[in-house]
């Protein structure tokens, strides 16, 4: 079973967890593409849903499958938040951000009663920080944030290369709301939250790919079938 076919598996698995009349957060990246997917395929057949999107991409393949959408301007809360991530923990913490729409992804899933995390098992590690850290980061004043950073990093002992994320054209990689990105490279994560919370107190900071506290739920498609860890 290839890499994808596993991606599919998960998001099959969370679609079973949306009734009809939920309005739905959906994210974004190759594992959320497959959920859009399917769930339109089930809108298609009758199902009652609105969607919030975490990205243009994602907004574009909703709409080409046909799943009504609004704003978190129009409404207050999401019933759930189905998407994707780059790892997770054992204590259901994560990094996103790999796709860049790591803003939007948090803001949704925060407004979110519930978080359900989909991917193949591979994602699954015993501690965060094989994955790049991603950082959503303003131009203006880059100097200065990125020293920030490496104190942050430093204060949890923590280092690695720090490195602005480039786009297909060799280019600054710029997200939806016009920031960048940086990718922090720096192995074992031991306290994540400490990190999270140095991280949102710097001011050129505009957010940052931990997403701790935030997952209910994460569904992991592996060649032994799924497996599906809940938050204590």
């Amino acid at each position: 079973m290839s890499m994808d076919e596993l991606k599919r598996r998960a998001a099959a698995c969370a679609l079973e967890r949306v009734s009809d009349g939920m309005t739905l957060g959906l994210g974004s990246g190759s594992t959320a593409k497959h959920f859009v997917e399917l769930l339109g395929e089930r809108v298609s057949a009758g199902l009652k849903v609105i969607g919030v999107p975490t990205s243009e991409v994602t907004r574009a393949d909703a709409e080409r499958c046909g799943i009504p959408l609004t704003t978190l301007d129009d409404i207050d809360r999401l019933d759930l938040t189905i998407d994707g991530a780059d790892e997770v923990d054992p204590a259901l913490d994560l990094i996103k951000g790999g796709g860049g729409a790591l803003l939007r992804e948090k803001i949704v899933a925060a407004a979110s009663d519930r978080m359900i995390v989909i991917a193949d098992d591979s994602k699954w590690v015993e501690t965060l920080g094989r994955f790049p850290l991603p950082v959503e980061v303003i131009p203006f004043g880059f100097a200065a944030t990125r020293r920030a950073l490496a104190e942050a990093f430093e204060e949890c002992r923590l280092s690695g290369p720090i490195a602005v994320r480039k786009g297909g054209d060799g280019h600054a990689f710029v997200t939806d709301g016009g920031h960048w990105i940086v990718d922090a490279h720096l192995g074992r994560i031991a306290d994540a939250p400490r990190l999270s919370g140095l991280l949102n107190a710097i001011p050129g900071v505009v957010e940052h790919g931990l997403f701790t506290g935030l997952a209910s739920t994460v569904v992991l498609a592996g060649l032994q079938g799924i497996r599906v860890v809940e938050r204590p």
